[in-house]
Formats: structure tokens, sequence, C-alpha cells
């Protein structure tokens, strides 16, 4: 059962036309009709119409070009073209530039044309409800990153405070039992505000815009290794960067450092700690064209069965205790906002090397 009349606009320089149509269908249907352009657009612009019907040939405006006229402050309502002659030229400019539903000769057969209006109005209806749906949906969407954000950034001042208070804890009850009671809760604490900035950083990636700056990549590794000195297990891992950049080199700041961010905690993540040389190298060689970064370890490595998902989201297998399975994933997404490539190769119980390779977006 309809929701309600079907709305038909007609656009015809022809009185009698009109007045035929309108004869046939206005038990049906509520129908507009006029002989102008002009007018047309004011009855579009007061009323709901369903459908839009134009005649092709007509003196001042050919139906073509009226309804690429009204397509874009008027895109719901379903186009159909009527015209008396066979004119393939015109047929194909309706299609392409009006958008045009169906292509109608004269005379119309009045149940010919009542059953193609009713085709057109279902494609209607379909075409709303796809709309409302996928408004609803974006709204959800939008509701559940806003949320997911705040409660991020909620989580991470207690999470700071907790372990503020275990590094004092620590110095007033300095027995060993005590010490790896502290020892756990930290790890754990470390691991949950780690899982929350990537949360952060995940938002941030998908919804801010580039703000494209010039990059001093010796800056940007010491800040970054700086931020990491005091990490756990860092103390027990060398350090090594190298730094090739002479020219002007342009990007986004903000997602390098998240790609950079995750691939050093990962590299202490999954350092080897039975191995007496623990070391990580962060090298950049800055082209004019583009910079390729290379992270590699001397860690625990990757299995052939992993590699090729490390990059999906919330992938880490059963053993694995310390990955929040959404790390790579943001420098996979970082890196493809930068228009650039990452690739992965890795032996296990040898080390791991990520190659990550960004344009020049001077």
């Amino acid at each position: 059962m309809r929701p309600h009349k079907i709305r038909i606009l007609y656009l015809d320089d022809e009185e009698n036309n009109l007045t035929s149509f309108k004869a046939a269908f206005r038990r049906d249907y509520k129908i507009f009709t006029t002989t102008t352009a002009q007018e047309a657009v004011q009855i579009l612009t007061d009323n709901e119409i369903h459908i839009v019907i134009s005649d092709q040939k007509m003196p001042n405006i050919s139906g073509v070009e009226f309804f690429e006229l009204i397509v874009p402050d008027f895109p719901e309502p379903i186009r159909m073209l009527l015209t008396g002659y066979a004119d393939i030229e015109a047929v194909i400019d309706a299609i392409n530039k009006g958008q045009v539903y169906r292509y109608i000769a004269k005379p119309w057969n009045e149940q010919e044309l009542k059953m193609t209006i009713e085709n057109a109005y279902d494609v209607f209806l379909t075409r709303q409800q796809i709309n409302e749906k996928n408004e609803a949906l974006e709204k959800a969407y939008t509701e559940l990153e806003k949320f997911v954000y705040s409660a991020s950034h909620d989580l991470r001042a207690p999470l700071v405070s907790i372990l503020g208070v275990i590094k004092l804890a620590r110095t007033e009850n300095p027995d060993n039992q005590s010490m790896q009671y502290f020892q756990m809760i930290e790890k754990n604490v470390n691991r949950l505000d780690s899982f929350v900035q990537n949360i952060i950083h995940y938002y941030q990636n998908l919804k801010n815009g580039e703000i494209i700056s010039a990059i001093n990549f010796d800056n940007l590794f010491m800040e970054v290794l700086e931020h990491y000195a005091h990490y756990d297990g860092a103390s027990e891992v060398e350090f090594k960067r190298s730094v090739n950049q002479s020219g002007e080199f342009n990007s986004d700041e903000l997602r390098l450092k998240m790609i950079l961010n995750n691939l050093v905690s990962n590299a202490i993540k999954y350092r080897d700690p039975n191995k007496s040389d623990q070391y990580f190298n962060l090298t950049v060689d800055c082209q004019s064209d583009k910079a390729v970064i290379e992270i590699s370890d001397n860690g625990k490595g990757i299995d052939r069965d992993s590699i090729g998902q490390i990059f999906d989201m919330f992938f880490h297998k059963s053993e694995d205790n310390v990955s929040t399975g959404i790390g790579l994933y943001i420098v996979k997404e970082a890196v493809e906002k930068l228009e650039g490539t990452v690739d992965v190769s890795s032996e296990p119980g040898q080390g791991a090397k990520f190659v990550v390779e960004i344009p020049n977006r001077s």
C-alpha cells in the first residue's frame, strides 16, 4: 500500500498533451502540469514531487536541458523523458546529463505509462529508504567515534595517576616481593595505556586532515626515541639512528609520529631478552621525491604464518600477551593517508625489518 498519492510533475509546451495526461491519470496520482521550465522549478520548490516527466522538444528549453538544470537542487525525483521522434543523441544526453530513469515514446500507451510510473515510484522509495538508512548509519558511526575518543581521553588520566602511585610506592616499599607486584601492575597498566593511546591515534588518523610541514628527521627520531627511553625493557636495547637528509622534505608530522611510535614500541616489546646485544636501528634516506625509512631489530621476529596478517586490526596470536592488536593497523592506515607504502620482512629468532616509503609533498 502506498504511503500517499504519487506526485507527478509534467512539463510540456503543448497544452493538449498536459490536458490528456491529467485526464488519464488524475484519479490515481496527484498531477502538476506546466508549459514553462520556470514554473516547473517553482512547483518543485513548493511541493514534494516524486516523478518529473518532461517533453524533449520544446521551443525555449529541451527536456534534457531542463533535467540537467534541476538535478543539482532536486536530485530525488525520478526523471522520465517523453518524445515523439527517434533521436538517439537526445536519449544518450538524457541518460548522461539529465540522469533519466526511462525514455518514453509518443504517443504513449496508457497502461504501459502507468506501469512505468509505478516502477519509477518504487525506485524513488527504495532510494529514499537507502538514503535514510545511510544517514542513520553515519549518525551512529559518528556518535560511536565521539564516544570512543572521549572515553579514551578520560581513561588516560587515571592510568597516568596509577603509574605515578606505583613509582611512589616503589620508593617507600623496596622489598623484593612488593617490587614484583608493582612491576606486574605497571606492565599491565602500560599495556592498557598503550591501547588507549592507539585508539586516540586511530581516531586522529581517521578524522584529521593533512597538515603538511617541513620535516627534520633527525629531530623527529630523537623525539620518538627519547619518548621511549624509559619504556619497560628499553634500557636493554641499544638504539641506533642514521639520518641522510640534505634537502627539504614535507609531510604530515602527526602521522609520521604515529608510524614511528608504533614501530619503535613494537621493537621494544618484541626484543629477545636472551640476546646480550639487543639493538634497534632507525634510518632514513631522504631523497628529492620520497623518504625511505627503515626500522630493523634483532628481536624475536615474526613467524611466516602471521606475517601476512600483522596489519589487520586486532590481530595477535593467542600466546602474545603484549600486543594490543591495533598498533600495526594504525601504521598501515597512516602510511596510506600519506600515500606511501609499508613492507615487512622477518625471520623468526632473527628480528624484523619494516620499510616505509612516503612521498615528498613539496
